[in-house]
């Protein structure tokens, strides 16, 4: 809907020179996937948003030669630091709607164009289908809405913060704060996997996108937890 580009000009969002750390040539595009559903149609009102970004040198830590993860992985289209996964709707009580109905399909053109900041063209798809059609009638909305938040943050420098001793999940939530106006650490939520390896930042916005407190599940590790950062480069 127009309300949400509307809504992100009223915030009047500082834009960076480029959220995206390293470099990127975007590949050509000559199909969309097709995308199978894992679940349900839920639709729900939607009360807020997640931009999710994955840390992308620990995803290709053992994905280098994978011809999936091509683009992203291989060092042939450029190397990438935090990726945007996906731009969330949330609704009340933890839950979130998905897989709403639509006819409106993504074109090569508009998943190239989104390939700098989501690198792989399997994920735009689905994150369109998944998740845009519950936000928007046009996918070509939602993934500038989805442009326009990235393009508004600045992202610390995680390869030197890696190096610090006593890295914790609270450092990295504090630093991205930090470089933010705006955010404070409660808004940051930080994903670590199961060997403390960091592997997602989520960011919490309310309806008008402003930055609200994330709930405890999109919140994930508390700040005194222990955490590592893989470099990958």
């Amino acid at each position: 809907m127009a309300s949400l580009l509307c809504a992100l000009v009223a915030l009047g969002l500082p834009v960076a020179a480029h959220a995206q750390a390293y470099q990127c040539r975007a590949p050509q595009v000559s199909s969309v996937p097709q995308i199978t559903p894992d679940g349900p149609p839920r639709e729900l009102p939607v009360t807020g948003y997640t931009l999710a970004l994955s840390w992308s040198p620990a995803y290709c830590r053992t994905r280098q030669e994978s011809r999936r993860d091509r683009v992203q992985c291989s060092g042939e289209s450029g190397h990438f630091g935090l990726v945007v996964h996906g731009l969330w709707p949330q609704s009340a009580n933890g839950s979130w709607p998905q897989w709403c109905r639509t006819s409106n399909r993504l074109t090569p053109a508009q998943v190239r164009g989104a390939m700098c900041m989501s690198p792989s063209a399997r994920l735009i798809a689905r994150q369109w289908a998944k998740h845009g059609s519950c936000m928007v009638r046009k996918p070509e909305t939602y993934l500038r809405v989805t442009e326009i938040l990235w393009d508004s943050l600045r992202i610390p420098d995680y390869d030197r913060i890696s190096r610090e001793d006593d890295l914790t999940a609270g450092r990295i939530r504090e630093a991205f704060a930090s470089a933010n106006p705006g955010w404070e650490p409660e808004h940051i939520g930080v994903k670590l996997n199961a060997r403390g390896w960091l592997e997602e930042i989520r960011l919490c916005y309310g309806r008008r996108f402003r930055p609200t407190r994330c709930d405890s599940r999109r919140y994930g590790a508390r700040d005194t937890v222990a955490a590592k950062i893989w470099r990958g480069l």
